[in-house]
């Protein structure tokens, strides 16, 4: 894999341009550089390990600080053409696979495709908007450069930088059609996994079936409802979808994070807004701080928890959490 580098110069730019929160489309500097938010890692000491530690002189109980802290683990983003990706590193990767599942899908079906959104009126008064996304999800460029940073009192990633873990033009038939989904009780209760809620007056939009269509008003919720779709399916093994699991394995004094849920909160992931507009903070959907972007494509870093703590003996015996 190509290595990146930064003259310094350069660098300071490209931070200038973060902190000013004002550009439309994201590169690998921005994106390394906007990993530096205490808001998102939100590091804290979380509780205490204990080990056991045996030589030949006999065995004593060894403790360790168990920390809990957020890393940046992928890039995901919602785009209406293809080649609209807002990371510009991978728009052309997005581009040429878009431009094979357009191949295949109208050698198999006689049929074009393509993004978009298309206005409707129900009864002649209320305007809807049909949306159609493209979805993408890349390892973020710094992933490694927070997790891991400290050893002993931060916590390796699960994720790669770089890595596809998800491309929805190589699974057009499952993103394009909704099937089998919307044949899942998720699809079909109301009230099951939705983003937001319709008694508050803020339901943005329903998880399932995780595909590209969206009916929604607003763009910036409508993107944020599919980039939501393709979380909840790369942070899952055995999805029927084409793409690589973004998952931990638990292990002695290391908890990776559960699957992603929404509406629990900050429990087990954050979004930072990276396209149109780069925010140094995180928040969850439905958040109150989305800017609408003018060419319909969006941009967001997924973060996660991770808990762990130094190995200090050949067994771990077990844990005390700090409330």
């Amino acid at each position: 894999m190509k290595s990146f580098s930064f003259r310094p110069r350069r660098l300071a730019i490209a931070t200038l341009l973060v902190c000013s929160g004002t550009i439309a489309s994201v590169n690998t500097a921005n994106l390394l550089a906007s990993a530096a938010s205490t808001d998102c890692i939100s590091w804290r000491v979380s509780g205490i390990c204990y080990w056991l530690l045996c030589t030949p002189f006999g065995c004593t109980v060894k403790t360790s600080v168990k920390v809990t802290h957020f890393i940046p683990e992928a890039v995901v983003s919602a785009y209406l053409n293809p080649g609209d990706n807002p990371w510009t590193e991978m728009a052309t990767v997005s581009d040429a696979a878009s431009g094979a599942e357009g191949s295949l899908l109208e050698s198999v079906t006689g049929v074009s495709t393509g993004g978009g959104r298309q206005e409707m009126k129900a009864l002649g008064e209320r305007k809807q908007n049909l949306h159609f996304y493209y979805g993408d999800a890349w390892g973020h460029p710094a992933t490694k450069v927070i997790g891991g940073m400290v050893p002993g009192y931060s916590c390796d990633s699960a994720a790669t930088p770089f890595m596809p873990y998800f491309n929805s033009s190589l699974d057009a038939l499952v993103w394009r059609t909704g099937v089998p989904e919307t044949l899942y009780p998720e699809a079909l209760i109301p009230g099951q996994r939705e983003i937001g809620e319709t008694t508050s007056g803020n339901m943005w939009g329903n998880v399932y079936p995780r595909s590209g269509f969206v009916t929604q008003t607003d763009s910036y919720k409508s993107a944020a409802v599919v980039v939501q779709r393709v979380a909840d399916v790369i942070t899952r093994s055995g999805q029927l979808h084409v793409y690589n699991p973004l998952t931990g394995q638990k292990s002695p004094g290391y908890w990776p994070p559960e699957p992603v849920k929404e509406n629990t909160g900050t429990k087990n992931h954050k979004w930072q807004r990276l396209s149109p507009q780069l925010s140094q903070t995180c928040a969850v959907f439905p958040d109150t701080n989305g800017q609408i972007a003018q060419d319909g494509n969006y941009a967001w870093a997924l973060w996660q928890p991770y808990s762990c703590c130094k190995r200090r003996g050949q067994t771990f015996l077990s844990s005390t959490d700090f409330s």
